[in-house]
């Protein structure tokens, strides 16, 4: 059976609930997103899941993945990976969408990058070292990241453009699963917060 990649996105930050784009800024979890962990590793350890045991696991060294990797029971399986930090901003860290539209109207992220930061082909470079490392071996892995990066893993586990990530929305401590489907890669679960609303 071919691998497969479980991504779960960090729980909820100051920053994240107001919008602002957290890059590399060391923001921690609020108790919404510790307590958001605690269910996503709860729903990850019963029978269905059953504790991923087999699953290879890596984490953003960033404080707000790795305590949501802790909480979620899987810190002591889990490798640090620089290649899944959040996108460097750049000039535009710590600003929302709407302080940035004030000084530059139009602007889309995922058409008109940042200055100072980090580019677009250097982002999809690094979601492809991601996806290649994923289809590397004979096993299923999950990671522990932030939104736009697991939202670029998935366009390139696609063979979309990164742009492509513009169009799935990625909530704070989701769960989402890539698959292959008729041979193809395809996208098994997205966006998915059921361990939240229990």
């Amino acid at each position: 059976m071919a691998p497969r990649i479980l991504l779960a996105r960090h729980g909820q930050t100051e920053w994240s609930l107001l919008g602002r784009h957290t890059g590399r800024t060391d923001i921690p979890l609020l108790d919404e997103g510790r307590q958001g962990a605690e269910l996503l590793g709860k729903r990850l350890h019963r029978a269905r899941w059953a504790g991923l045991e087999g699953y290879e696991i890596r984490t953003s060294p960033l404080a707000r993945a790795r305590e949501t990797c802790d909480l979620a029971g899987f810190g002591a399986r889990a490798e640090e990976w620089d290649t899944l930090m959040e996108w460097d901003y750049g000039a535009y860290e710590g600003m929302t969408p709407a302080e940035i539209h004030a000084v530059r109207p139009g602007w889309l992220i995922w058409r008109d990058g940042v200055p100072e930061g980090e580019t677009l082909a250097q982002l999809s470079a690094r979601a492809d070292e991601v996806v290649e490392w994923a289809r590397s071996a004979d096993r299923d892995v999950l990671v522990f990241a932030h939104g736009h990066i697991l939202r670029s893993i998935a366009a390139r586990w696609l063979g979309e453009d990164v742009s492509f990530a513009a169009r799935v929305r990625l909530d704070p401590t989701s769960l989402s699963a890539l698959g292959w489907a008729y041979g193809a890669p395809a996208i098994e679960r997205w966006n998915d917060t059921g361990h939240l609303e229990a």
